[in-house]
C-alpha cells in the first residue's frame, strides 16, 4: 500500500516540512532508502547523512532542518517509524499456523484454551495448559504441567521443559530452551555427581526471548524473568537467577547462578556476570565486561573486571598510549643518567 507524506505526518502527529504529496510504499535505513521509501534519523549526531539520503520522507527530531528534503519532525523518530511500518504492514500476509495441525501430538490431559493454534509435529505433554490465543509453531515441545498465559507466541523448535510457567503475551524465538537443568555438581572421590535441579522457571508478562537462548531451571524454587524484559539471541541464564522488570540483556551475555538483577538493568553484548551478586536498579554494564562484584543502583560499569565507566575509559586511554609512555620514560632515564655523570 501507499501513504502520502501528509498522511504520515497526521498518523505520527508530526510537523511536515516539504512536499506533502510524496508517496511512500516502503521503508529502509537512511543510507539504503530510495525515493519511494520512508526512513528515520534517530540520533542528531548522524545529521550529515540527511544530505545524501535518497529517501522520499525522513522522520527526524524536532530541531532538525535540511533544505530540499521532505522531513517530518517528531519527538521520537524511531517510535514514529515503528508506527508507520506497522501501518504499512497491517495487510501483509500472516504466516501463523491456524487451528491444530493433524500431526501435532497433544496428550489427553493437556488443556487448550479457545483460539489456540498448534503447528505441525509439536508435542504438548500431559498436564500442560495453553491459554486463549496462544500460537505455537511447528516442532515445539511443551512439557508436563507447563503453563502458557494468554496470547503467547512460540516460534518453531522451542523447548519448554516440565513445570515452566509463562505469563501473557510472551514471545519466544526459535531454538530457545526454557527449563533445562541447572549446572550443578558435587565432587566426590574425584567424580562429579549431579545435583538434582527440582525448581522451575517463571517468565512474566510481555517478556520477549530471542533465538537460541537457554534459561536453566532453579535448583530449588524458581529462576525468574521479570515483566517486560527483553533478551537477545544467544544468552545463557543460569539456575536461580532473578531478572527484574523491563531489563535488556544483549546477545552472548551470560549470567551465572543465583545472581539478581534489579529493574531496568542493561547488560550490553558479551557481558559476563559471576554468581551470587546483585545488580541494582537502572545499572548499565558495558559490552564485553566481566562483573565479579555487586553493582549499585544507577551505576555504569565497563571493563574486565568491570568498574565505573569513567575510570575504565580513562585507564583504557592510558593503555593505548603505553608505547609513548615507555619512550618518555626511557628518554627521562637517559637524561638523568647524563646529569648524574656531570
Amino acid at each position: 500500500m501507499q501513504i502520502s507524506a501528509a498522511d504520515i505526518a497526521r498518523l505520527v502527529k508530526g510537523e511536515l516540512i516539504g512536499e506533502g504529496q510524496v508517496l511512500i510504499s516502503g521503508f529502509s535505513g537512511i543510507k539504503e532508502a530510495k525515493k519511494n521509501e520512508l526512513t528515520f534519523l534517530g540520533n542528531p549526531k548522524y545529521e550529515p547523512l540527511l544530505l545524501d539520503t535518497q529517501a522520499g520522507v525522513t522522520l527526524v527530531p524536532r530541531q532538525i532542518t535540511c533544505p530540499g528534503k521532505t522531513l517530518i519532525r517528531v519527538d521520537n523518530p524511531s517510535l514514529s517509524f515503528t508506527q508507520v511500518v506497522n501501518y504499512l504492514l497491517k495487510d501483509a500476509p500472516d504466516y501463523k499456523p491456524r487451528g491444530i495441525h493433524p500431526t501435532a501430538v497433544i496428550a489427553t490431559g493437556a488443556k487448550l484454551g479457545p483460539n489456540v493454534a498448534v503447528g505441525a509435529h509439536t508435542v504438548i505433554e500431559d498436564g500442560a495448559m495453553v491459554a486463549e490465543g496462544c500460537v505455537i509453531y511447528a516442532g515445539c515441545y511443551v512439557g508436563h504441567e507447563t503453563h502458557l498465559g494468554k496470547n503467547c507466541l512460540i516460534y518453531p523448535q522451542v523447548v519448554l521443559r516440565e513445570k515452566v510457567s509463562l505469563g501473557e503475551r510472551v514471545i519466544i524465538h526459535s531454538g530457545t530452551v526454557i527449563g533445562s537443568d541447572g549446572f550443578g555438581y558435587v565432587t566426590v572421590d574425584g567424580k562429579h555427581m549431579k545435583i538434582p535441579q527440582v525448581g522451575t522457571v517463571l517468565i512474566e508478562n510481555d517478556v520477549e526471548i530471542g533465538a537460541n537462548v537457554t534459561i536453566d531451571r532453579a535448583r530449588f524454587d524458581r529462576t525468574i524473568i521479570g515483566e517486560g524484559t527483553k533478551i537477545d539471541n544467544l544468552v545463557q541464564i543460569a539456575h536461580n537467577v532473578i531478572i527484574g522488570k523491563h531489563c535488556l540483556v544483549v546477545a552472548q551475555s551470560g549470567i551465572a547462578g543465583s545472581t539478581k538483577l534489579g529493574d531496568h538493568v542493561i547488560l550490553a553484548a558479551q557481558t559476563g556476570l559471576v554468581g551470587h551478586i546483585e545488580i541494582g536498579n537502572g545499572a548499565v554494564v558495558g559490552a564485553q565486561s566481566g562483573v565479579s562484584h555487586s553493582i549499585k543502583a544507577g551505576e555504569q560499569v565497563f571493563g574486565y573486571p568491570a568498574y565505573p565507566i569513567k575510570d575504565a575509559l580513562r585507564n583504557n586511554a592510558h593503555i593505548q598510549r603505553l608505547d609513548k609512555y615507555v619512550e618518555t620514560i626511557k628518554d627521562l632515564k637517559k637524561r638523568i643518567e647524563e646529569l648524574e655523570k656531570k
